[in-house]
């Protein structure tokens, strides 16, 4: 399947399940946890393989870039800025997350974001992303990514 057909097939999907076009745009609680309660815990717990997120090599944070551009496909809803405003993010309800938002990454433990990676965002475009997608070592990767967005 091409690289194409698979962004499509998966904006198709997001617009699908989240079928609230109509009051589109940003997010409406930043800080909100998308993690069910009853997982919260256990995903809080979750660790990353590759060390601390917010602390990542360039080499790693590099890496996550390029999947979070590429085959992650993370770049149409979060945009290349990271703010939530990619082409098919701009339609979402809610907007996807802001990365660049700091009380964001403060509030959010790694495991929870880790979490929401592998098993999508219930009431939102966030689809599961591993592994039909990317691999579990690749979402840590673009965490790290993500954490780079908070300019401290």
């Amino acid at each position: 399947m091409t690289h194409i057909l698979k962004t499509t097939l998966l904006i198709t999907t997001m617009i699908f399940f989240t079928g609230n076009l109509a009051m589109a745009g940003s997010e409406s609680d930043p800080l909100k946890p998308r993690v069910p309660k009853a997982e919260r815990g256990t995903a809080k717990k979750l660790k990353s393989p590759i060390g601390q997120l917010d602390d990542a090599s360039p080499e790693i944070i590099a890496e996550g870039k390029k999947i979070f551009e590429g085959k992650g496909t993370c770049v149409n809803c979060h945009g290349k800025e990271g703010n939530g405003q990619g082409p098919a993010g701009k339609v979402l309800n809610p907007g996807p997350r802001d990365f660049t938002n700091c009380k964001f990454h403060k509030k959010r433990k790694d495991g929870e974001l880790f979490w929401i990676v592998k098993n999508g965002s219930a009431g939102t475009g966030m689809v599961s992303m591993i592994p039909a997608t990317i691999t579990e070592e690749e979402g840590w990767k673009v965490l790290a990514y993500e954490r780079s967005f908070c300019k401290k």
